[in-house]
Order: structure tokens, then sequence, then C-alpha cells
């Protein structure tokens, strides 16, 4: 191919990737990821910012995977700095799909803390795949700050990535089931339940702790102890 049919191929590509159709998006990203380049790196983080539809998303991540770190964390790292929510959350998750622990030093507090709860949680994700084996008692102790955070779904994503921490985050849920706040206390001590048992499903780990809190703290019961 000429010099000037491969930036003809290259201009298609990028129009694809923006076309009106999910269809033929998912079809651009897919053709990236199959052939990668490093002039379609750019782009597929761009897209992953303003990308509407899940499927073509998840493909512009696969896509990415595919390129060389080297050249995809600088792209992804900036956008963890992103003021767009999608952008950030897609930045991380791309990161944690990568595994390249040269992305840690992204994953500062305010990332993990993020007041919006798709970029904290994808934080969540991605900072338990590229935490260093000495840093995970300090992540489990900013991790901990978000006990309580949410609903069902952010409180179970939070839950699974302390369990993901291992023994480093019991120190951390034991102090935290003392909490002043009912809340905390509860939430500490369902994701205790789920560190001593995997198997156990969130909700009743949950039920526990409650019925754990209703007996009082000289339980026999008390996970905590």
């Amino acid at each position: 191919m000429t010099v000037t049919g491969q930036g003809a191929r290259a201009a298609d590509v990028l129009r694809e990737l923006a076309d009106g159709r999910a269809s033929v998006r998912l079809r651009a990203a897919m053709a990236v990821g199959s052939a990668p380049d490093p002039r379609y790196a750019g782009a597929l983080v761009e897209r992953c910012a303003v990308e509407p539809d899940f499927f073509v998303r998840d493909m512009l991540t696969w896509a990415l995977t595919r390129h060389p770190a080297p050249l995809t964390l600088p792209l992804l790292i900036r956008e963890v700095r992103s003021a767009r929510a999608q952008a950030r959350s897609q930045a991380l998750h791309t990161l944690s799909k990568i595994g390249d622990g040269r992305a840690w030093p992204a994953l500062t507090r305010a990332v993990l803390t993020d007041p919006d709860e798709e970029v904290a949680r994808s934080a969540w994700r991605a900072a338990v795949v590229l935490v260093p084996e000495g840093e995970r008692s300090a992540l489990a102790e900013v991790l901990a700050t978000q006990l309580a955070r949410g609903e069902r779904e952010m409180r179970l994503s939070l839950s699974r990535a302390l369990v993901a921490l291992g023994e480093a985050v019991r120190p951390v849920l034991e102090r935290a089931a003392a909490a002043p706040d009912p809340r905390v206390r509860t939430h500490a001590l369902a994701t205790l339940r789920l560190l001593d048992d995997p198997e156990a499903g969130f909700d009743s780990a949950v039920e526990d702790a409650k019925r754990i809190m209703a007996l009082g703290p000289n339980s026999p019961e008390d996970s905590s102890g």
C-alpha cells in the first residue's frame, strides 16, 4: 500500500470511529485492535471519553490493550485527570485491563475518592490490580474512607476491592467495625465476613453484620473481635 493509501485508510478508520451507527464504530474498533497502529491510539482514547454504547466502549478498551503500553499509558494517565467523568472512568477501566504497574502513581487519593460513583468504582478496580505489594495497607486505609458510600452496588464494589487486598485489609476493617457511624460498622463487618468466606453472598453478609450489631459487641458471632 502506498503512503497515500495508508493515509486514506487511516482517515477512513478515524471517520468510522465517529460514525453515527454503533455497529460501524464497533467494527472500526475491532479492526484497529486486530491490526494495532500507533496512529490510532489517541483517537481510541478520545473516543472512549464520549462513546455512548457499552459494547463499543468495551471494544475500544480491548483495542487499546493491543497497543504497546509505553504508547497508551501516558494517554490514559492524562485522561484520569480529565474534567469529563466518562473519560476518567474509561481510562481507569482500561488501565486495569492493561495491568501495568507503572500506572499506579496515577491512582491518587483524589482519584480513589472521586465524587462520581462510576469513576470511583473504576478506580477501586484498577487500584487492586495495580497496587504494589508494599502499598496494600495504605490503599486499604484510603478505600476504608469510602465505607457506607452509595447504594448496594457501590458498597458491593468497594467490598470486592477490599477483599481483593487480602489480609492487609483486616486491621483496617476491624477498626472501621468500631466506627461511630452504624452504616460504616455494618459495611465493615459485612466485608470482614466476605474476607473470611469469599463464597458468602454480599446481602447475606450484610444481614449477618446487622445481626451482630443488634446482639452487641460481645456476641460470639462478632467477626471484628
